[in-house]
C-alpha cells in the first residue's frame, strides 16, 4: 500500500534501509532469528525470518496495525458485524469454521441449520439416497460457480477424495465459453445428475449465463 495515508516516514525509511541488507546478513547478525520470526498456529508454520524485517521495523509496523485499528476491525468481522462496506454485509467466513465467535442468536442458529441441512444431503448422496426427476440415484455432482465458488468446493473435493469411499463423480464449471460446459454435459446422464449452483450473491455473470 504505497500510496497509504497511514504509512509514515518511520516506515518507509525502515523500508529503504533493510533492502539493502542481504536476508544472509540478517541470520548472521541475529543467531535466533528463526525463533523471534516465527509462529505456530496447530500444525501451520509461518515463517516470515527470510523476509526483509528486524526487531525496528516490526516495531513499527505493529504501530501502524493500531494506529489503523486493525484490532478493532477483526473484532468487528468475527462478531458478525457488515464490515463489507460494497455489499453492506457481514463478512462471516470465520463463523463458518469456528462456532466459538460471539454471534447474534439468528446467524449462530441459521449457521447451525444450514450445516445440518448440509451433513443430511452428504448422508443421502453418499447412502445413494438422494434421487433424481425419475427416481434414480444421483451418481454426478456437477458445481457451476467462479472464483472462489469453484476453487473452494474443487479443492475440498480434491483434498478429501483420499477417505471418500463412494462413487458420485464430481465435476465442476466456472468458465463462461460454451465448449467447457457442453464437454461436462457430454458425460452427465439427465436422470442422475445433480446440478449445484454455487454463488455468494447470485449476480455473477458467469455463474448466470451457465446455470
Amino acid at each position: 500500500m504505497p500510496n497509504s495515508p497511514f504509512l509514515s516516514e518511520g516506515i518507509l525509511s525502515h523500508q529503504q534501509r533493510i533492502t539493502r541488507q542481504p536476508i544472509t546478513a540478517l541470520f548472521e547478525a541475529n543467531p535466533n532469528r528463526f525463533a523471534e520470526f516465527s509462529t505456530r498456529c496447530g500444525e501451520l508454520l509461518l515463517d516470515y525470518s527470510k523476509n526483509h524485517i528486524d526487531e525496528a521495523a516490526l516495531a513499527e509496523l505493529i504501530g501502524l496495525a493500531e494506529q489503523c485499528r486493525l484490532t478493532d476491525k477483526i473484532n468487528a468481522m468475527f462478531s458478525g458485524q457488515p464490515i463489507n462496506n460494497t455489499e453492506q454485509r457481514a463478512v462471516l467466513h470465520t463463523a463458518l469454521r469456528n462456532g466459538g465467535y460471539h454471534l447474534d442468536a439468528d446467524t449462530a442458529d441459521n449457521i447451525n441449520q444450514t450445516r445440518e441441512r448440509m451433513l443430511l444431503l452428504a448422508d443421502k448422496l453418499q447412502a445413494t439416497e438422494l434421487l433424481g426427476c425419475t427416481g434414480k440415484p444421483i451418481d454426478t455432482v456437477v458445481n457451476i460457480g467462479v472464483g472462489g465458488s469453484d476453487l473452494g468446493p474443487a479443492m475440498a473435493v480434491d483434498a478429501l477424495k483420499k477417505y471418500y469411499a463412494g462413487h458420485t463423480r464430481f465435476l465442476f464449471v466456472s468458465n463462461i465459453d460454451p465448449v467447457h460446459i457442453s464437454r461436462t454435459l457430454e458425460h452427465c446422464n439427465p436422470e442422475t445428475t445433480l446440478f449445484v449452483v454455487c454463488s455468494k450473491t447470485f449476480t455473477t455473470l458467469e455463474t448466470l449465463a451457465n446455470a
